[in-house]
């Protein structure tokens, strides 16, 4: 990564990503939110029921989805908030969720300051 690269202070919102996107690029405003509105299409396409499953944007990050398995209902487990106790713990559908994995450039990024 370059040393020039100057840092944001606060947090962009969509407009402020799309003005500052098409500043840098030359585009028009109305050219960078087609390609972000594209960008978001063709990750849902990837990552709903019959497609691929699974989303690269090259170099930054990958999308995929995991299914997480049916939990069956369990009586007599321990309570731990209430040592002693037992409690009854409700059944769960199985159930698709979405995973975003960091890629080697957003790895190689440093780190914010804390708060």
């Amino acid at each position: 990564m370059s040393e020039s690269i100057a840092p944001i202070a606060d947090a962009m919102n969509k407009t402020n990503l799309i003005n500052e996107l098409a500043e840098n690029t030359e585009l028009t405003t109305k050219q960078v939110k087609a390609v972000l509105d594209e960008l978001t299409t063709t990750i849902e396409r990837h990552l709903v029921d019959g497609g691929a499953g699974m989303f690269t944007l090259p170099g930054l990050l990958k999308i995929s989805t995991v299914v997480k398995p049916a939990r069956p209902a369990q009586t007599g487990v321990a309570n731990p908030f209430k040592p002693g106790e037992l409690m009854d713990v409700a059944a769960k559908p199985a159930s698709t969720k979405v995973k975003v994995t960091p890629l080697k450039r957003l790895k190689a990024m440093p780190p914010a300051p804390p708060e």
